[in-house]
Formats: structure tokens, C-alpha cells, sequence
């Protein structure tokens, strides 16, 4: 099983912008999807972005045209890139790694994102 280490979170003011990763453990890291979800105090945990191994995204609406996805398989490493930041993306930030055929994947331990002013 995978392990994940989420890093990147913190503070920060509405308009503004952070870049999370998530460091990866083992040597087939190029094959996982690898997906970043978040929860709100009080909410489920939904999808924010995700990236397929050959590289292929999608992203929630909400955040479409303001973050960004990428990976880089040489470092074992998944990034999101948070431009535009508003308060209702406050949340704690979740990597999520899967094999094709997993249900459910591993999960990292989360980032708490804060936008406030």
C-alpha cells in the first residue's frame, strides 16, 4: 500500500495562493491515478482535482480555471496549484492514490487550507 505525506497548507488571504504536494512511497507511482479531495467542517469529502497516470485531468466545477493538477513521476510527487483562493475553499486538503480497479485507494493524513482575511 501506498503512503502519502501531504505539505503545503496554511493561511492565507482571499486572492492569493498556495501549492500543495503529496510525496508518494514506492516504485509504481506512474501508475496511479492520483486524486486531491477536501472536506469542509460539517461536509463530506468531495473531489477537488485529479490526474490519471498518462495525465489526464478533471476538476470540480468550483475550482475549474483556478487550480491546477500535475504530477511529476520522477519525484513521486502530485501538486496542487490554488490560484485565486476563496474562503469557501477553506477546508483540509486530501491526497488520494489508486490503482486501476481500487474502490477506495490510500489516503494521506491532510493539509488544513485556511483562506481568510
Amino acid at each position: 500500500q501506498v503512503q502519502l505525506v501531504e505539505s503545503g497548507g496554511g493561511l492565507v488571504q482571499p486572492g492569493g495562493s498556495l501549492r500543495l504536494s503529496c510525496a508518494a512511497s514506492g516504485s509504481i507511482f506512474s501508475l496511479y491515478a492520483m486524486g486531491w479531495y477536501r472536506q469542509a467542517p460539517g461536509k463530506q469529502r468531495d473531489l477537488v482535482a485529479r490526474i490519471t497516470g498518462g495525465g489526464g485531468t478533471n476538476y470540480a466545477d468550483s475550482v475549474k480555471g483556478r487550480f491546477i493538477i500535475s504530477r511529476d513521476n520522477a519525484k513521486n510527487t502530485v501538486y496542487l496549484q490554488m490560484n485565486s483562493l476563496k474562503p469557501e475553499d477553506t477546508a483540509v486538503y486530501y491526497c488520494n492514490a489508486k490503482l486501476p480497479g481500487e474502490l477506495f485507494g490510500s489516503w494521506g493524513q491532510g493539509t488544513q487550507v485556511t483562506v481568510s482575511s
